[in-house]
């Protein structure tokens, strides 16, 4: 790993340290999201150690990744992304937005917007995603829902679209383990369709969170995978 990620990771493990961190509730290694935000006040933290993709004998691999959510009241929560490539030496994507979920409990509806930041100079513009988001909470079960579309004109010719997921985990005392399928489509692309896999387990105030998702369109790489560390603190010095 290079120098970046070997300190988004020190910072990871000096907050369990500083705020007694407990494992994040969402969402990587999946392409879904949750109905459900941070408390007030936590930190979700989500650092990707390493994620590649191989398309038509060509691998590509990012590292690091990172996701950080700061939840507020009132179902309100700030969402960041950000993704490297070590063999560009540059960023390769990033954004900024936020979660609304107005209905939660066992059922839960909400809405998700990101700004598509120019993160590098390549980059023209800025862009927009938006989804609705839906989840079922049973004891032994989630089910989460995303459907939305999106406009990014920052590598050329704008790409305009739409995506979708279906999500589904088993939950266990300290582990979840989910099955998801993904779908998405462009003006410039072929459909990229895919079925992952994802595990995550919960020890020591972290989430180790491996996954898998194998191509079912020819627009889709043929595999690709990924692993995650996450954790979350409260800024206000109390655990969650």
């Amino acid at each position: 790993m290079n120098r970046a990620g070997l300190g988004i990771l020190f910072l990871c493990c000096a907050s369990v340290w500083l705020f007694r961190a407990e494992p994040a509730a969402a969402f990587p290694p999946y392409r879904s999201t949750d109905a459900g935000t941070a408390a007030p006040y936590d930190l979700e933290l989500r650092l990707g150690l390493g994620r590649f993709e191989r398309k038509a004998g060509e691998t590509e691999f990012l590292s690091p990744l990172l996701r950080a959510n700061l939840g507020l009241p009132r179902g309100f929560e700030l969402t960041t992304e950000f993704e490297y490539s070590p063999r560009e030496g540059r960023a390769t994507d990033g954004a900024i937005g936020g979660k609304w979920v107005p209905v939660s409990g066992p059922f839960s509806l909400g809405v998700e917007a990101l700004a598509l930041m120019p993160v590098n100079r390549s980059h023209q513009g800025a862009g927009i995603e938006a989804q609705l988001l839906g989840t079922v909470r049973e004891q032994s079960y989630r089910i989460h829902v995303n459907a939305g579309g999106f406009h990014d004109p920052r590598g050329g010719p704008a790409e305009t679209g739409w995506r979708a997921s279906a999500l589904g985990e088993i939950v266990k005392t300290n582990y979840r383990l989910g099955l998801e399928l993904f779908a998405k489509d462009s003006n410039i692309r072929r459909t990229d369709m895919r079925a992952g896999l994802g595990f995550i387990y919960s020890f020591a105030g972290f989430d180790v969170r491996p996954g898998v998702h194998v191509g079912l369109t020819p627009g889709a790489p043929d595999i690709s995978a990924s692993l995650w560390i996450a954790t979350k603190f409260s800024l206000l010095g109390d655990a969650s």
